[in-house]
């Protein structure tokens, strides 16, 4: 910095900021309060600024943020092919609605309705589908693993190749899945009987 400062060049902001870092201190007791914390919040500015360009240039983008649907009346809607983590949908309407193919890693279906929905080759891994009404659903290729279904309604669902390792569900519920209980899941490559434990 100080070869810089000789040559008449003026020091970059890195070199600015390094300089000004180990007399903080000294900055704090011989400015008042207000100054030292502007002087701080500048700093903490360039610095989330640097790291906002380098977000930027790598490419790098968040995971998308959990949604709330809760009590809505979404019939028929569309969330196909969607990365929906960790979202509610607590007793919303669903009935008819395309899933398909969306990441529903952790979403609340507590209570809601999703009667001839399309959840084919979902994730629906640690979901809560207490309550829910899966009535004529099309689970095909689901991956259910570890999701919380107590209560559920399966009547007349389509489950060839569903994944239900782990999960919580009622024994009068597991004996109507047995029934119809047929293939293998393409991601998990688990049969659909085995993990419902079906005789």
């Amino acid at each position: 910095m100080n070869s810089k400062l000789n040559d008449g060049l003026r020091p970059s902001v890195a070199d600015r900021i390094l300089a000004s870092i180990p007399n903080l201190y000294r900055t704090y007791n011989g400015l008042g309060c207000q100054k030292y914390q502007r002087i701080l919040a500048s700093i903490l500015s360039l610095l989330l600024w640097g790291v906002v360009g380098m977000t930027t240039i790598v490419g790098f983008s968040l995971p998308a943020s959990a949604l709330e649907y809760n009590k809505e009346i979404l019939i028929e809607a569309d969330f196909s092919g969607r990365d929906l983590t960790d979202s509610s949908f607590t007793k919303a309407n669903l009935r008819q609605s395309n899933f398909s193919n969306s990441n529903l890693q952790g979403v609340s279906f507590f209570a809601a309705n999703l009667e001839s929905a399309n959840l084919e080759g979902v994730n629906l891994t640690n979901a809560t589908l207490d309550s829910a009404r899966l009535i004529r659903t099309n689970l095909t290729n689901a991956v259910l693993e570890g999701a919380f279904a107590a209560n559920a309604k399966f009547d007349g669902a389509i489950i060839d190749g569903a994944d239900f390792t782990d999960v919580l569900l009622r024994p009068d519920e597991v004996k109507k899945l047995c029934k119809v209980a047929k293939g293998t899941n393409p991601t998990t490559g688990r049969d659909t009987r085995d993990t419902l434990y079906c005789p």
